[in-house]
């Protein structure tokens, strides 16, 4: 599995930062960065708590914008 460092250069090699970053700032995203707690993210983030992403995660795909957004995500993957 990658880690984030990982991931962000896959993204960069694939020439999807700028796409990421649009849906990050559409309306969902926008709406998600809302409900969620970026510093507690960042720390769990950083320390490696898996549990608390795995909630974070939860939380955001039970929301039908983080659907719609990891479906997005899903399809710029090409996956």
């Amino acid at each position: 599995m990658l880690n984030f460092e990982q991931l962000g250069k896959e993204l960069e090699r694939r020439g999807k930062t700028t796409e990421l970053r649009a849906l990050a700032e559409s309306e969902d995203g926008a709406r998600l960065a809302a409900m969620l707690d970026a510093d507690s993210l960042a720390r769990a983030a950083k320390s490696g708590d898996g549990e608390a992403l795995r909630g974070a995660l939860g939380t955001v795909l039970s929301t039908e914008e983080g659907k719609r957004l990891a479906e997005r995500i899903r399809r710029m993957m090409g996956t």
